[in-house]
């Protein structure tokens, strides 16, 4: 069997197919507070990209560079940046914890080829750990745990790594153990390798690596026994050699059938330290380099055709066609639009044109950088794996496909949540309303997550985000960034509506007036949909009884009135419309006829089918000592919240359940008021369901 390497060593262009070989494209992801961007920035120290070590509490870190992420502390959009360790190139991506901005993560997630996902040594498997794990499983992206923060008191190494093994539900195999724990944490095993790392001061500066201490020998002997067994079961020589004599197996092939085990998603590689203390830093960047995926091990990117509708392939060659996904955009004072793209295939160079392929336009690069967080290196030419940021691209927006235009083809886009919340906004100053309207849009653009319509009925702008953290953070950068102060109304609950049952409906629409008239007739049958599926249009109609051209109107004007429902005004969303039946007039019939006629039907098919609020119910964890168990629940209770567990941890219980995110407006202050400060929550979008019938008559009344 041919390796990668050996393959690589033996193509004609050996300098770029090694190159390639050695380029890890990954990325940091975690649960708020687990170290994320403390850990990123240990590894830009580590390999010299930056000079002095930034702390997350102090503000100063490289990669948190927003003012609203040093204030707060917190990452808000991930960053890029990128490094050398030993043979191979890294680009990094550092990602948000907080789920306002799991947005970030999603589209981080689509162009990355491998992931480290960190886990707070005390905190364990959270709900946003959880979260990301379920995003990486969904773009099949290979990945690491790491168990940060085993300094901290509290600190139980195999408490959370059974938590990884139970919760996720994965092969997780343990390649480090940590020696003491806490204030005791002074070292690693190395069960790769057999040998122990000890630290010789609190800084993580200075190491011995020195044969396992007795005292650890036989813990060390169990748990990698484990380790070859698992490895075992991955390489077939290996399993040969591990029932002979396990002792004969070298470290290299025991990294080389775990390398295969997590580019086949069958094994995940569990490791240790503390990130602060730069204690397992240097070993988890080993790891990177042994496990994680170039772009040569992963498969070939697919995507569509858009002249015949067929499947293609992208290789990551840079003699191949050029290919590029653009998967974020930022505003950028001095250049203006920065859009990120990842290069699957071929080579570009700047000053040259491209084809967007999702919006059939051609465009002009105009520069290319490497980002280093919100810091710029301009670069000439871009290859195949390249992570990297263009000027010029006007048309483009995040999920594009860019490529050559001799050769097009759409890469499937980024699927990005609804807004879950909303409110109105306008500007303090009068004359800034224009401007109002320009900042937003630049944001919007930014932030698929983030919407601005205008309610035309009052009068209104209103923008929609994740969470009321969300809508805070753009408010603040409308500020801070663009000098631009704004008043805003209370935060609503983003409602929806759909139908109870089936329905058939009939829209007419006939005018006469003085010339052609406007004669427009269609018969629907609208089913209930699956929850998340939004509105579905599908047209049955055969031999002519509505003339084909007018279809796609018919499918506008279901699409328009589904965006307010006959309740309250909220968008439909969940049904199925099968236009079946119809007529036309050979002279009055139009487009514009017949999408009025659509929208009648529709809201005919509404209310015949008896159409419901639907609310977001949110995932929620809530962290609470012992002593404040009771008057929490009893609170959370009375919030039409459902318990789904409640387990133990060091002194404090872990609630986890549902709870209506209309019963969460200041829950925060709630909690701390009845916990004495010391409680803590963390909550997400988990699904939509049916709004209370008492409750749906005050807000349709509202309304």
């Amino acid at each position: 069997m041919i390796t990668l390497l050996e393959r690589a060593e033996k193509t004609e262009d050996m300098t770029q197919d090694r190159a390639l070989y050695n380029l890890r494209n990954i990325g940091i992801m975690a649960h708020i507070d687990a170290g994320k961007t403390t850990t990123t920035e240990r590894i830009l120290y580590l390999t010299g990209k930056i000079y002095r070590v930034g702390e997350v509490d102090d503000g100063t870190t490289a990669m948190d560079w927003m003012q609203q992420e040093q204030e707060r502390g917190i990452t808000i959009t991930s960053a890029s940046t990128a490094c050398k360790w030993k043979d191979c190139n890294i680009n990094i991506i550092d990602t948000p914890g907080h789920v306002d901005f799991t947005v970030e993560v999603e589209r981080s997630l689509r162009i990355l080829d491998g992931g480290i996902v960190i886990f707070c040594a005390v905190g364990g498997v959270e709900p946003q750990s959880e979260t990301v794990w379920r995003q990486a499983d969904s773009y099949k992206v290979p990945r690491m745990a790491y168990i940060n923060k085993m300094d901290r008191t509290g600190a139980d190494f195999f408490s959370v790594a059974k938590q990884i093994k139970d919760y996720l539900g994965v092969n997780s195999v343990l390649i480090q153990l940590p020696i003491g724990s806490e204030v005791d944490f002074k070292g690693i095993i190395d069960l790769v390798n057999n040998k122990a790392i000890i630290y010789k001061d609190e800084e993580g500066k200075d190491f011995d690596i020195i044969d396992i201490p007795q005292e650890y020998a036989e813990q060390a002997r169990d748990y990698r026994h484990k380790l070859l067994e698992a490895v075992a079961d991955i390489d077939e020589s290996l399993m040969h050699n591990y029932i002979q004599d396990e002792n004969s197996i070298t470290s290299d092939e025991i990294k080389r059938a775990l390398r295969q085990g997590v580019l086949e998603l069958k094994i995940t590689p569990v490791l240790c330290g503390s990130s602060l203390r730069n204690k397992g830093v240097e070993l988890l960047m080993d790891a990177v380099c042994d496990y994680l995926p170039s772009p040569l091990d992963v498969p070939a990117v697919e995507g569509i055709d858009p002249r015949d509708g067929s499947v293609k392939k992208c290789k990551a060659d840079k003699n191949e066609p050029f290919i590029a996904l653009a998967f974020k955009i930022v505003s950028d004072p001095y250049v203006g639009k920065l859009t990120y793209f990842r290069v699957y295939s071929g080579l570009f160079e700047s000053g040259t044109y491209v084809y967007n392929a999702s919006k059939d336009k051609k465009e002009r690069i105009g520069k290319i950088v490497k980002m280093h967080a919100n810091k710029q290196e301009i670069v000439d030419t871009v290859y195949a794996g390249d992570i990297v940021a263009a000027v010029g691209l006007k048309e483009t927006k995040t999920g594009d496909t860019i490529c050559d235009e001799k050769n097009p083809i759409i890469l499937e886009s980024i699927h990005f949540p609804d807004p879950v919340l909303f409110m109105a906004i306008e500007p303090k100053a009068k004359q800034d309303q224009d401007k109002l309207g320009t900042v937003l849009k630049k944001i919007e653009e930014e932030d698929p997550s983030f919407r601005v319509r205008y309610d035309s009925d009052t009068g209104q702008t209103i923008i929609s985000g994740m969470g009321e953290l969300h809508l805070e953070v753009i408010v603040d950068r409308m500020e801070q960034e663009f000098n631009l102060k704004a008043n805003t109304g209370k935060p609503e609950v983003a409602y929806k509506e759909t139908i109870k049952r089936r329905a058939s409906s009939v829209g007419k629409f006939v005018q006469q007036t003085g010339g052609h008239g406007q004669y427009g007739h269609v018969v629907f049958d609208v089913e209930t949909g699956e929850r998340g599926s939004g509105v579905i249009f599908e047209s049955r109609i055969k031999g002519g009884v509505i003339p084909r051209e007018f279809i796609p109107a018919i499918k506008e004007g279901v699409l328009e009135a589904a965006r307010n429902g006959v309740l309250a005004g909220y968008p439909v969303t969940d049904i199925h419309v099968k236009l079946i039946d119809g007529s036309y007039h050979d002279v009055d019939s139009s487009e514009m006829a017949f999408k009025a006629a659509a929208s009648i039907g529709l809201n005919d098919a509404l209310r015949k089918g008896s159409s419901m609020l639907l609310e977001p119910v949110m995932n929620i964890e809530i962290i609470v000592p012992e002593d404040f168990l009771g008057d929490v629940i009893a609170d959370y209770n009375s919030r039409r919240g459902k318990i789904e567990s409640i387990k133990p941890r060091v002194n404090i219980q872990v609630v986890r359940g549902f709870v209506p995110l209309a019963e969460t407006f200041g829950y925060a202050t709630a909690l701390r008021s009845l916990t004495q400060g010391r409680g803590t929550y963390i909550m997400e979008p988990a699904y939509y369901n049916e709004v209370p019938s008492f409750i749906a008559e005050k807000i349709v009344s509202l309304g």
